[in-house]
């Protein structure tokens, strides 16, 4: 797991904008089960070992470029010292229907896919390439 010195490195390095973490980066070693989706810990969510091991899976799928985790903005100005992300961006060419049936949104207790990444573009640093024909969708929860 990416410590959160790390990552707030990157983001001072980025002109104060918000890495963009992959998933091996962000789940392995990681169990703070709060550190994503915090609102559905402990009301049938699944542990954090099974989302990042959901993510792996679709990663493999070639219609899937990359996927990364978005941290959370709180972790940067808050001061907090712990890793938390606000959703994952899957850049893929399948639809969002078929990236929450793959998922299984209902299981992970998400509102499931959307287009876009949770904060402005802009705010982001080292987002990788879009290939032709891919699109960049976010999974969330509330």
């Amino acid at each position: 797991m990416i410590g959160v010195d790390e990552v707030r490195a990157r983001f001072t390095a980025g002109g104060e904008r918000y890495p963009l973490l992959t998933v091996e980066e962000f789940f392995r070693g990681n169990d703070a089960e709060e550190s994503i989706a915090p609102n559905q810990y402990g009301f049938g969510r699944p542990e954090l070992a099974e989302i990042g091991s959901r993510l792996r899976s679709l990663s493999e799928d070639p219609a899937v470029a990359w996927i990364r985790v978005q941290p959370h903005e709180e972790m940067f100005w808050s001061g907090g010292g712990e890793l938390s992300a606000e959703g994952v961006a899957i850049c893929t060419a399948l639809a969002e229907e078929q990236v929450d049936a793959r998922l299984d949104v209902e299981l992970l207790m998400s509102e499931g896919v959307f287009e876009g990444l949770v904060y402005p573009l802009e705010d982001f640093c080292g987002m990788p390439e879009v290939p032709a024909g891919h699109r960049v969708l976010s999974l969330v929860w509330d």
